[in-house]
């Protein structure tokens, strides 16, 4: 899969302000998966809602108001747009997340601000300036230049929490941590901490939010495909399981999900 092209962590594409993200330059793709760019003007008195289920990844972000670090989400979470701003970002992969001062699991759901103003001055006059296609490529540049004196060299616990998250990922057979212990030669213990080390979540919970994600993907594109079926291809035990898992991240039912993000109202079942 393309990763610029993914957007399995964005539940309302079509909502989506302007946005980019390319890969990181190859001496980076151990430590940074890729940078993405936001940047939104709407008019006053309106507001745009970004719905997204996150990469369970931290990232870096640089916005107007300074340089912070995003720890991983614990769930579903929101963004309210309004004015005009933007956001310069790298997503940070397990193997460079302890490389800010900070444990994973300390600043899991939460975030927090970085001294870089020698990042956020000159990213900021990029970002703000009329955009351009060399301006923002240049705001990419000062971050990968930025990041490559400030994340350690990749450990080999870090390289393993990297093949971990590709794993889970990708590789839809693996359902239960037990599966995923054994694909990496890692005892269920071993993996618990690798995960608590590096990305601050659980192994099951890494696995679901993946699960969920491509869920979500095939229910708004594919909607000729049955809810059935798409449970029965990303290894759910039935229907039933996908919407439990469903309501209990996204607040919502997988059929819900779908009727909204094809812009029509869901019903409400009687009772």
């Amino acid at each position: 899969m393309d990763s610029t092209a993914d957007r399995r962590g964005v539940l309302y594409p079509a909502r989506l302000p302007e946005f980019q993200r390319i890969l990181a330059p190859e001496h980076l793709r151990g430590s940074v998966g890729w940078f993405w760019m936001a940047r939104w003007n709407i008019a006053p008195g309106r507001s745009s809602r970004q719905e997204l289920l996150p990469f369970p990844c931290m990232n870096l972000v640089i916005q107007p108001t300074g340089v912070s670090l995003a720890g991983v989400s614990t769930g579903a979470s929101h963004r309210d747009l309004a004015g005009s701003g933007w956001v310069v970002a790298a997503l940070l992969l397990p193997a460079s997340a302890r490389s800010f001062g900070f444990e994973p699991r300390s600043v899991v759901g939460r975030e927090v601000a970085l001294p870089a103003g020698e990042l956020f001055e000159p990213v900021r006059q990029m970002m703000d300036a009329p955009a351009t296609h060399e301006r923002l490529n240049s705001a990419f540049d000062l971050l990968a230049a930025w990041l490559e004196h400030k994340v350690a060299t990749t450990d080999q616990h870090g390289l393993i929490a990297n093949k971990m998250l590709t794993l889970a990922a990708e590789r839809r057979d693996i359902v239960n941590v037990i599966q995923l212990s054994e694909a990496l030669g890692l005892s269920v213990r071993s993996l618990q901490r690798l995960c608590a080390d590096y990305v601050g979540l659980s192994p099951l919970a890494i696995i679901r939010r993946y699960r969920l994600q491509e869920a979500a993907q095939r229910l708004r594109e594919n909607p000729s495909t049955s809810i059935t079926q798409i449970a029965a291809e990303l290894e759910y035990a039935d229907h039933a399981h996908l919407t439990k898992d469903f309501r209990q991240v996204l607040g919502y039912t997988p059929s819900a999900y779908r009727a909204t993000s094809a812009g029509r109202t869901p019903r409400t079942p009687p009772g």
